[in-house]
């Protein structure tokens, strides 16, 4: 068999190339046949706060405030900052996979996210985090009500 025509799956498995082209069609869905979940304008609003909200406070927790070290580094602080990037995070990945269970995340992001504004605001030098965090936390409340 000609080498230039194996597709490697695997380290132990070679299929033709002929074979695994011919076996694709059948193996997933067209795309025109799949529903996809309807979002509104308001629930992607939420999810792109949130994943920019995820960006800064992780950004700055590894950037500015590893750099800046004093307050910036003190472990309430800099657990929290990376807890919101995480709830963020999370918030986000809920409600694009569609679950109802969203609102108990929104819910709980917008506690931690304004948590960490007003700590970023207390240490100062990261208004830029205050304002994402504060905007997923407005964002969020709304998506949990």
């Amino acid at each position: 068999m000609d080498a230039r025509k194996v597709v490697s799956c695997h380290r132990w498995l070679r299929v033709p190339s002929a074979m695994l082209a011919a076996s694709l069609p059948d193996a997933f869905p067209k795309m025109e046949n799949l529903k996809m979940h309807q979002m509104s304008p308001e629930m992607q609003g939420c999810i792109d706060e949130c994943l920019r909200c995820h960006s800064t406070c992780l950004s700055m927790a590894m950037n500015h405030c590893l750099e800046a070290g004093g307050r910036h580094v003190e472990p309430e602080h800099f657990r929290l900052m990376i807890a919101c990037a995480e709830i963020c995070q999370t918030a986000a990945n809920f409600m694009l996979i569609g679950t109802s269970h969203h609102k108990h995340l929104c819910r709980e992001c917008a506690e931690i996210c304004e948590e960490c504004a007003r700590s970023c605001e207390q240490i100062g030098d990261m208004q830029e985090c205050v304002d994402a965090c504060r905007r997923c936390a407005e964002s969020c409340r709304k998506m949990a009500a």
